[in-house]
């Protein structure tokens, strides 16, 4: 889990500044901290209804991939949800400074990630076996390097790590600044476009 501060400039995803921390939002944190853990169910969905258009718009113009921008907020609400079931947030009425918080953190692991793999990849780019790797016995590996080629960035390195280097997805998601549900969900998707597009002859994206 990748480490989130408390507290950041409530403004980041255009909260305006003074009304960030009040409002619905805050009440509906207080309920949920204040409540036995997961006995307010109908706060929790009312908070992520708010909070998760702020959040996918922050993913959306800082990561530029609908997919990832969907990934951020899932693991953004998530966490915030968790902590204020646990108790953990010292100031619940401060949920949307934690969210924009959690998420600007995100973001920068993952593009920090984004930068330490284009540059493994610029180092030993001629020793990946790209053509190598296949999803079943005797299917044309030039077709399936192509189909692979062709995946959203992401769901190639999720890939590759899977079944060419034989990763967990835990491991995978430390690797790219995912949580390792989100791994699953990315994997199942990647190995779904590769097989349509193998079968088919169609474009994986």
């Amino acid at each position: 889990m990748l480490r989130v501060m408390d507290s950041t400039d409530p403004t980041a995803l255009g909260a305006p500044r003074g009304v960030a921390d009040g409002g619905t939002e805050a009440r509906l944190a207080l309920r949920i901290a204040t409540a036995p853990a997961g006995s307010a169910g109908d706060a929790e969905a009312d908070l992520y209804r708010l909070l998760a258009p702020r959040v996918r718009r922050f993913g959306r113009r800082h990561l530029r991939d609908d997919h990832a921008a969907d990934d951020l907020m899932q693991h953004v609400l998530a966490l915030t949800i968790e902590k204020l079931r646990a108790g953990a947030l010292r100031e619940p009425e401060r949920v949307v400074s934690f969210a924009l918080g959690a998420s600007r953190m995100t973001v920068t692991e993952l593009l920090r990630g984004q930068r330490r793999r284009d540059e493994l990849l610029r180092r030993h780019a001629d020793e990946l076996p790209v053509a190598d790797i296949h999803v079943a016995p005797r299917l044309d590996h030039d077709k399936v390097a192509g189909c692979l080629e062709r995946l959203p960035e992401r769901e190639r390195a999720v890939l590759v790590a899977s079944f060419y280097d034989e990763q967990p997805a835990d491991a995978v998601g430390r690797s790219l600044g995912l949580s390792a549900g989100n791994v699953r969900v990315i994997r199942h998707r990647g190995i779904d476009k590769l097989r349509r597009c193998v079968d088919g002859g169609r474009g994986a994206r």
